[in-house]
């Protein structure tokens, strides 16, 4: 890739994130994150989404799978994903900085019909996340995005079809027949999405692992294999990460205690609820948040 393209993607991301943190953009399904801190933590349940880093590092937690990438690669997430993202690579000068396009399911639906991999349906399934290497296509195709916002008046027009060019160059990408998967109605991921969809929605309530199984259509051991494959956890594991990480945020900015949040979330014990957020996040709740509240956002 031409290092003219890297230059200018680092140049407008730095333009375009006037803030720590997550930053949005005129064009609703494009948004920005920019990290001067190294070590810092960003729990998040990610969104069906394309994240490519333009400048610094990251690592992912992905129940105990690591995942690493760093400028010019991307990571593809297919499904909600409750994840913990490090950033290790970042400083005021050279600042972590991520160009973010939210993934629409009825754009890939649309291309899969005129594209070779809809037509089969494996019968595995796969992780929901990918991490590859950002080739000179999708790096112009995001670059004349992110350029729209320059000339607002013309983003009504010209955003859609740029961002569909960019949803087939992902599905042109070396995951592409993976990541297709998740969105043919019928195949082992597109109904562990429906399982999925529902831990995402009602994480605060409680669910049997039976229930979710009928709900995909398969039997329970089945499911069972099929969500670890997709998410490297089991359906209780999913369901508890995306009770932690949205305690996290409830605690963080809308400053809510621990107790009241551990009930918030589903859980009956705030005991409990302590010892698996300090489990998963390294600190006791009070501790945790009070460290976070004056340095960077989630």
């Amino acid at each position: 890739m031409a290092d003219a393209i890297k230059s200018e993607l680092v140049s407008l991301a730095n333009r375009f994130t006037d803030t720590e943190g997550a930053n949005t953009s005129a064009i609703p399904t494009l948004s920005f994150y920019r990290i001067t801190q190294r070590n810092t933590m960003m729990p998040a349940v990610y969104e069906p989404s394309l994240c490519i880093i333009v400048q610094g590092r990251k690592d992912v937690l992905l129940g105990k799978d690591v995942y690493r990438y760093g400028a010019m690669e991307f990571l593809i997430a297919t499904v909600n994903l409750p994840i913990i993202g490090t950033v290790v690579e970042a400083s005021e000068a050279r600042p972590y900085l991520v160009v973010k396009v939210d993934i629409d399911i009825k754009q890939i639906y649309d291309l899969l019909v005129h594209m070779e991999t809809s037509a089969v349906a494996s019968k595995r399934s796969d992780r929901g996340l990918f991490i590859g290497k950002v080739d000179a296509a999708m790096a112009e195709s995001v670059c004349r995005l992110v350029k729209l916002l320059d000339t607002p008046d013309d983003i009504p027009i010209l955003a859609e079809p740029m961002l569909r060019e960019i949803h087939y160059r992902i599905l042109r990408s070396d995951y592409g027949s993976a990541i297709a998967q998740i969105f043919l109605k019928g195949s082992p991921m597109q109904r562990i999405s429906v399982a999925i969809n529902k831990l995402r929605s009602d994480y605060h309530l409680p669910v049997t692992v039976d229930e979710l199984a009928r709900l995909a259509d398969m039997s329970t051991s089945s499911f069972h294999a099929h969500f670890k494959s997709v998410t490297s956890m089991s359906p209780l594991q999913f369901q508890k990460s995306i009770r932690l990480v949205e305690a996290r945020s409830l605690m963080a900015f809308a400053h809510m205690d621990a107790a009241s949040t551990a009930y918030r979330v589903g859980y009956e014990s705030a005991s409990q609820f302590s010892r698996e957020y300090t489990r998963m996040f390294g600190n006791p709740p009070g501790r945790d948040i009070n460290r976070l509240r004056p340095s960077s956002p989630l």
